[in-house]
């Protein structure tokens, strides 16, 4: 009885390592991604609706195009006005969302006041791309 003890306390030290690697993982994920998130906004919020979509991820870039992403864009934004508050109300890692493919996500959601709607949830989900830069994938505001 003892050995086997001794096997699972040495397994669990093996493996403790390993949790507190994906912790870190995920930590930089979320500065990382919420960095992106930032600049990305930060053009969104100046109208920069094609310098938005030029800066996005691929797989935001492939499901619809510049001038798509200029329209849509505009017509959502334009009626809210400017920014007056945004605050970060959340951060979550994630390896796989509802129809995106495999990879490694952070889904960011934001309490948004603008001129027109006093108040508001942006979520907004940078994806790691291939060649580790993090690029927006998605934004929804509700």
């Amino acid at each position: 009885m003892l050995k086997r003890i001794g096997r699972v306390v040495f397994l669990v030290v093996l493996l403790l390592p390993g949790f507190a690697f994906a912790g870190n993982t995920a930590d930089e994920a979320r500065q990382k991604a919420g960095e992106a998130a930032e600049k990305w906004l930060a053009l969104i919020d100046r109208g920069e609706y094609g310098k938005s979509w030029e800066s996005a991820a691929g797989y935001f870039k492939g499901a619809v195009t510049k001038k798509q992403w200029e329209q849509a864009a505009a017509a959502v934004r334009s009626p809210l006005g400017k920014v007056i508050s945004r605050t970060l109300s959340s951060k979550q890692y994630a390896t796989s969302l509802p129809g995106a493919p495999d990879g490694e996500y952070v889904v960011i959601q934001f309490e948004t006041a603008f001129e027109k709607k006093k108040s508001s949830v942006e979520t907004i989900t940078p994806m790691k791309e291939k060649d580790g830069t993090w690029r927006v994938s998605g934004y929804f505001i509700k």
